[in-house]
């Protein structure tokens, strides 16, 4: 067998049957895109329209920069010379779900889900890295994890996969379980119920209930992972009942948990953890830190053991389990008189995930770059979605942080705003209307042996802190050595 059919993920007949659309060519595609931007030769380009854009305005450009086909749900007169590249359908939209639906059908992989209020995409490449020692692994990048995300995830999925993954979200309520019974899980996961989106939900507990649909698409005799130790177990435990789940493993710290995290300790590279399942007990290392990293760690090796795979092999994997970009990454700068350590969360915040960081940071307090001393060091934008109780929100985050023994906190936003002003004087860094205006405060700020925390909602853009720190270099001295 040729390379080219080795790596062949749709041909233009089997695209076709599973569209229901019409193609005259003879074409092959390795991989699915829906972005023109980043199509890459060989993918077959799907011209989705959005109330924003229309992707059937770029598909002369996907199909010049090599993309194989395109599947279009109307006339393309730019496209003519390319009409045998043209799979025509009714709706584009549909025929990705269609698309999706097909590559499901085709596989006898074993599938994972994962959903949460936070952890989902850390949960989801620990999956990833653990399973993939075992065999085939096909997992979601990134964060595509909604209605568009979810479809091409699985589009993009050999046939010949072992283990898939795939992460699954929401901002409001019904998109859950569409989601599920497109990826009909052999397990699946909820990470944690905590007050994210209630800018679209009137509780926590409508949360929960959103997040526990995601059993709607387990596959008979699957098995739901549980977060034991979240206030809303018990109504997440009442759903299974309602959606007639046969297994349930609930992980966390509590007596009765199935799959328990017994110990954690921070490390100088990371975080190791003593875990029981169901009465065997393991220990392994992994190179993120925090607590929230061994609990989610827990739910992705119960929902390997649940698939029937070897989770002892796929916990010395976690040993290389790294931090995904703007969800915990650690970088060390050096400057004059040292260095100091930046976390980097910028990729999204919820008042939960705030105070895990406020806990991880008073957790790994110790020196680095050769000073002692230093000091916690939190900058924040706003987090977002959190409706009318989300000056409240912010506000509340103070008290976690003097518990943390946080030394100085910098905000950036309008609601972060709330929490600057609830904060102790002494606690006080800075606060700028953006992360552009608080950027310099920080730079001004930081010290050797500094732990520098930053997280806030992605539109935040908390990132630009980030950058301007790791871009800090020690002062180059004069040439006469003054």
């Amino acid at each position: 067998m040729s390379q080219t059919e080795l790596t062949t993920l749709w041909t233009a007949k089997d695209a076709a049957a599973a569209t229901g659309g019409t193609t005259s060519g003879a074409w092959t595609a390795n991989g699915v895109s829906i972005d023109s931007r980043s199509v890459a030769k060989g993918d077959l380009f799907v011209a989705l329209q959005g109330p924003n854009f229309d992707g059937h305005d770029y598909v002369k450009q996907a199909l010049e920069k090599g993309a194989s086909a395109a599947l279009v749900h109307r006339a393309m007169p730019d496209c003519d010379s390319y009409h045998d590249r043209l799979l025509v359908v009714k709706d584009t939209f549909l025929a990705l779900q269609n698309l999706a639906t097909a590559a499901r059908a085709r596989t006898d992989a074993r599938i994972i889900a994962v959903t949460g209020s936070v952890g989902k995409t850390g949960t989801k490449e620990a999956l990833k890295l653990g399973l993939s020692i075992l065999g085939k692994t096909h997992a979601s990048e990134g964060n595509l994890n909604n209605h568009w995300g979810v479809p091409l995830s699985l589009a993009r999925m050999p046939a010949d996969t072992k283990f898939g993954i795939f992460e699954l979200g929401m901002n409001h309520a019904g998109e859950i379980a569409p989601l599920s019974k497109l990826v009909r899980p052999h397990a699946a996961i909820i990470t944690t119920v905590e007050a994210a989106h209630l800018e679209f939900f009137k509780s926590v507990a409508e949360i929960a209930d959103e997040k526990a649909a995601i059993m709607a698409g387990l596959e008979p005799g699957g098995t739901v992972i549980l977060p034991r130790d979240n206030p809303h177990y018990a109504r997440l435990s009442a759903a299974v009942t309602t959606y007639k789940v046969e297994n349930v493993v609930p992980f966390g710290t509590a007596g009765d948990s199935k799959a328990s995290l017994v110990a954690w300790s921070l490390t100088p590279d990371g975080t190791q953890v003593a875990a029981e399942f169901e009465g065997r007990r393991i220990m392994y290392d992994m190179i993120v830190s925090g607590r929230h990293w061994a609990l989610n760690s827990i739910a992705a090796l119960a929902a390997v053991h649940a698939i029937g795979a070897d989770y002892h092999l796929a916990a010395g994997a976690l040993a290389k389990l790294a931090a995904p970009v703007g969800r915990g990454a650690r970088t060390r700068v050096t400057i004059d008189g040292g260095a100091f350590v930046v976390i980097d969360e910028s990729y999204n915040a919820s008042p939960a995930a705030v105070r895990v960081l406020a806990e991880t940071l008073a957790q790994m307090h110790q020196p680095v770059g050769g000073t002692r001393g230093g000091r916690l060091i939190m900058v924040l934008g706003d987090m977002l979605e959190l409706g009318a109780a989300a000056p409240a929100l912010h506000a509340d985050l103070a008290e976690s942080f003097r518990l943390a023994d946080i030394h100085l906190v910098f905000t950036a936003g309008t609601l972060m705003k709330n929490l600057y002003d609830a904060l102790p004087a002494a606690m006080r860094g800075g606060h700028a209307p953006d992360s552009k205006a608080l950027a310099p405060m920080v730079i001004d700020a930081v010290r050797a042996g500094d732990v520098v925390a930053v997280k806030g909602s992605h539109s935040s853009h908390m990132d630009v802190v980030v950058d301007a720190l790791r871009a800090l270099k020690p002062i180059p001295k004069a040439a006469n050595g003054n």
